[in-house]
């Protein structure tokens, strides 16, 4: 039973662990509820995923959790040895990393000590004496808590956590200060592995990782034994270590809470949508049938309505038992669709897609979209020989630094490169960068996409329509947008007019995992050229099309990739 106890290798009973425990948890924030009536039960060998919309509450309910904020209503169980990675580091700029492990180390270092302490007392006490059972009580209560925090093999714990975590070679008395965020960021993940909490709590880790540390990363969150509950959009980590997914996004009912990992999770989702719109088409059919029955049946009993020939000549009481049984058929028919529009199911939402249907026809000329020889920028892109078809699906790959946006950049013309780039001419290209912003930051979500697509083009694709925006957003100023929807509004302004060649840069920073499905579905159905720059490793191992990987400070191969079949 979870949370109950257990038995160790050689069948002594061990002590349990705690679960981590919320109920009805209610919190505002400027006026809107961020948590409404939020239960949770992580019991010790869950690993729990938090997902949903930027906005519904994953880090907030994290804060509570970890006793960071106090909710205005519910209350919250947790255990006493909790550990919490947050977004934003705590740790002091003057600090140092040998600090930091030093704290990370210290309750492992007391158990060894006050073992040490309690063996030597009870070498000194005779068999007989009455301390000596008060002694070895609390030398087997720090005996099993040693064992579940694996004291003893703490300090090769340490090395190889900051190994795996890519800071093997992190001098142990640098200023924190003079880190980097990401370096910064790996550093406070490796103290909270190196203690082995009995509850961790996750803020988006995969931050700053590249594939091996989050492959590692991955392995170490495995093997806990205790609670573990995660917040991220990282879909590859959500499928590799979680045993449930949460899903915060508003519901009828509440948070749903699935068994499995990400994969399961879709299928359960694309279950539950298939079930979705099957009912809203089967009602809407019923809906139509009532309409016409109550009005055609309402036609036949109306008031002034002239007899038949029939009824003049002599069936006028069978005519009035038809007229009895319609009139009934009417009341029926009004009160059942009183009934479904009441209560109707809602319209599924309209997955995200590209507007293919009005786009411009491609030509069918042989040139390419864009060609480079021998094209670089000195410092940021080593030289590289490169071409975008009409119709290509190309996926940039590589580590930090080696020149994925600045590749970006020189397709899109707004970078000038050394060597040859050449582009069709009236070649329309659109580029959704890191950093969006927008040059009226006091004008309206809405004004700013009809005032850049123009009256005719917002009318025929609405943005309500592209499942990017909330509706309660849309009359808010875009200098007031996070930076996540930022984002997604300059990504519906190139959805709703695509061009001849979309450049994407990370494009599923900031979105949900299902904003990130429905994108990545509708990459591979859009018109003209895309050109992806990635690190999203569940978006690179699905890829369908051509890839190229930067190297740093070498050349890519002339040649992409060929297409490849996604793994499942």
């Amino acid at each position: 039973m979870p949370g109950g106890s257990t038995t160790d290798d050689i069948g002594r009973t061990t002590m349990p662990q705690p679960a981590l425990l919320a109920h009805d948890l209610v919190l505002s924030l400027g006026g809107r509820r961020v948590l409404d009536g939020v239960s949770l039960t992580a019991s010790p060998g869950r690993r729990i995923g938090l997902i949903g919309e930027n906005g519904v509450g994953k880090s907030t309910l994290l804060r509570v959790l970890a006793g960071v904020d106090d909710a205005d209503s519910g209350t919250v169980t947790r255990p006493g040895d909790l550990g919490y990675l947050r977004q934003e580091m705590p740790f002091d700029a003057d600090s140092t990393p040998a600090a930091v492990l030093d704290e990370a180390l210290r309750e492992a270092r007391e158990d060894l000590t006050e073992l040490d302490r309690l063996g030597e007392e009870l070498a000194r006490v005779a068999e007989d004496d009455a301390s000596r059972h008060t002694l070895l009580d609390a030398y087997g209560k720090r005996l099993e808590q040693a064992r579940d925090r694996e004291s003893w093999d703490a300090d090769r714990r340490a090395a190889l956590m900051l190994a795996g975590l890519g800071l093997g070679a992190l001098a142990p008395d640098r200023r924190l200060g003079s880190l980097s965020g990401g370096q910064r960021a790996r550093l406070a993940l490796a103290a909270l592995l190196v203690r082995r909490p009995s509850a961790l709590l996750l803020d988006e880790p995969t931050n700053h990782l590249d594939d091996d540390a989050a492959a590692f990363l991955e392995g170490q969150v495995r093997g806990l034994s205790g609670t573990v509950v995660i917040a991220t959009h990282d879909r590859a980590f959500l499928d590799a270590v979680c045993t449930d997914l949460i899903d915060l996004d508003p519901a009828l009912h509440g948070p749903i809470r699935y068994g499995g990992n990400y994969r399961a999770y879709l299928a359960e989702k694309h279950a539950e949508r298939a079930r979705w719109e099957r009912r809203y088409a089967e009602e809407q059919e019923e809906l139509a049938d009532l309409r016409r029955s109550a009005g055609v049946t309402a036609h036949r009993v109306a008031p002034d309505r002239g007899r038949t020939d029939n009824e003049k000549m002599g069936y006028g009481r069978r005519a009035g038992r038809v007229q009895n049984q319609i009139s009934r058929r009417v009341r029926n028919a009004t009160r059942r669709l009183a009934e479904l529009e009441r209560d109707r199911v809602a319209e599924p939402p309209h997955p995200l897609r590209f507007a293919a249907d009005l786009a411009a026809p491609a030509t069918q000329s042989p040139r390419p979209l864009v060609s480079l020889r021998r094209a670089g920028v000195p410092g940021r892109l080593a030289p590289i020989d490169l071409e975008v078809s009409a119709s290509d699906r190309l996926l940039i790959t590589g580590g930090n630094g080696v020149g994925k946006s600045t590749l970006l950049a020189v397709l899109a013309g707004r970078l000038t490169a050394v060597g040859e780039v050449r582009g069709r001419p009236g070649l329309t290209v659109g580029l959704l960068t890191q950093d969006t912003d927008f040059e009226r930051p006091e004008r309206t979500v809405r004004d700013t996409y009809e005032l850049s697509l123009g009256a005719a083009r917002a009318e025929r694709v609405p943005l309500g329509t592209l499942g990017l925006m909330h509706a309660s957003d849309l009359g808010k100023p875009v200098g007031e947008l996070s930076v996540g929807q930022r984002r997604r509004l300059a990504l519906a302004l190139l959805v709703a007019r695509p061009p001849q060649l979309l450049l994407l840069d990370e494009p599923t920073n900031h979105l949900s995992p299902r904003l990130c499905d429905e994108l990545e579905a509708a990459l591979g159905s859009g018109p003209g050229a895309i050109v992806v720059a990635c690190h999203d490793r569940w978006l690179r191992r699905r890829w369908q099309g051509r890839e190229i990987r930067l190297e740093p400070g070498c050349e890519p191969p002339p040649e992409a990739v060929p297409a490849r079949q996604p793994r499942s």
